[in-house]
């Protein structure tokens, strides 16, 4: 098991988004903390549509935004890969991102590095040569995640909307 220097990793258990965790990740992710860099909280309906394609994604992929359980089974919010929407008109079209969210209560604890550490091993058994990860450059917990997990700042750029700055981290996972 990695550790970090002050305790050993929390277990994470990862699984293919359900129905139901639409209702689950809608609940956790009702927070204007947890959604500070994305917009503020959701409808319902945005989750329902999320988790469905995570399952298509899953099913034509083998990998997905998974939701995230602790040691106790209770969500605690996502983590896993996508790739990239072609629909958007910025960011890094054609390459996969990883990413995490969790709930707030969770913060601190080690989970989004545990999780991101499983998603890297899951990416890379699927044949993945290659990560990236948007994050909003004042978004300090995410960026030590990424930079934990040994990502590389490939980019900073203008997010959209023009008043904020985002940083591309990439990892290259072929070994050797």
């Amino acid at each position: 098991m990695t550790t970090s220097p002050t305790r050993p990793l929390p277990v994470v258990q990862l699984r293919v988004p359900t129905d139901e965790d639409a209702h689950a990740w809608h609940r956790v992710f009702d927070d204007p903390e947890v959604m500070e860099f994305l917009g503020g909280p959701a409808e319902l309906s945005l989750y329902e549509e999320f988790t469905a394609r995570q399952r298509m994604y899953d099913a034509q992929l083998g990998y997905c935004l998974w939701t995230l359980l602790d040691e106790e089974g209770e969500v605690i919010g996502f983590t896993g890969a996508q790739p990239w929407p072609a629909e958007k008109a910025w960011g890094p079209v054609g390459e996969l991102e990883i990413g995490w969210r969790l709930a707030r209560s969770a913060w601190g604890k080690g989970y989004a590095y545990a999780a991101a550490l499983a998603t890297l091993e899951r990416v890379r058994a699927a044949g993945v040569p290659r990560v990236v990860s948007m994050i909003n450059d004042t978004n300090a917990r995410s960026i030590a995640v990424a930079e934990r997990l040994g990502m590389t700042l490939e980019e900073t750029f203008l997010l959209p909307g023009g008043t904020h700055l985002g940083r591309r981290y990439a990892l290259s996972l072929t070994r050797g």
